[in-house]
């Protein structure tokens, strides 16, 4: 069975579980752990999208000291909003006490031509969205995307997160190659004036 919900803690009762809802990404990262290996802590993430909310749920039950939900994996969760959106609906009314994050590249908006959070307001806690760097030129060359006017577009959606009450939190990848030094300090700045935190996340071989 194809993984869809995963665990990066040791621990034999995790209170952080990761949804991989997705496969396809609008982004091609440089850093990406996709691109490394095909696994993360011996769990599977490659997978062809044909499952149900029910394989969702049967996965999830298995660790019941779940107390954070992240929508991460090996792609972009928004690519299935529906699906992503209905597994929300089913933590708020079975498990209301969970706090549910994405981590995103930013793009749904873009890609669903529509404020697309307006959806998720209620339903998500917290978004981690991947800014990367301070420059849309610098951001082409680590991310590849496959949409126009990218580095806007993720700052837009940004905002359309803090703009709707969702803890948003804009994150840069630090020290995965020796072309690319982000200018931290102008990135923080970036996200603060879009009324998120910020994060740099230092790149780690394994990713975790």
């Amino acid at each position: 069975m194809y993984t869809l919900v995963y665990s990066i803690d040791n621990q034999k009762n995790p209170e952080t579980v990761y949804v991989n809802l997705t496969n396809a990404c609008t982004n091609s990262c440089t850093f990406c752990l996709r691109s490394q290996k095909d696994d993360v802590c011996g769990a599977e993430m490659w997978h062809d999208d044909n499952y149900t909310l029910d394989d969702i749920i049967s996965q999830f039950k298995k660790f019941p000291s779940a107390k954070n939900v992240v929508f991460c994996g090996y792609g972009e969760p928004f690519l299935k909003k529906d699906m992503m959106k209905a597994f929300c609906e089913y933590l708020r009314k079975n498990y209301p006490d969970i706090k549910i994050r994405v981590n995103t590249n930013g793009h749904a908006n873009a890609i669903y031509k529509t404020n697309i959070i307006k959806e998720f307001e209620g339903l998500l806690d917290e978004a981690s969205v991947s800014l990367n760097s301070d420059t849309a030129t610098e951001y082409n060359e680590i991310c590849n995307p496959k949409i126009e006017n990218a580095y806007e577009e993720v700052k837009k959606f940004i905002k359309a997160c803090t703009d709707s009450g969702i803890r948003t939190t804009a994150s840069v990848v630090t020290g995965f190659d020796n072309k690319h030094n982000i200018n931290t300090t102008e990135c923080e700045k970036i996200a603060k004036s879009l009324g998120a935190n910020f994060r740099n996340r230092e790149f780690i071989t394994n990713g975790y």
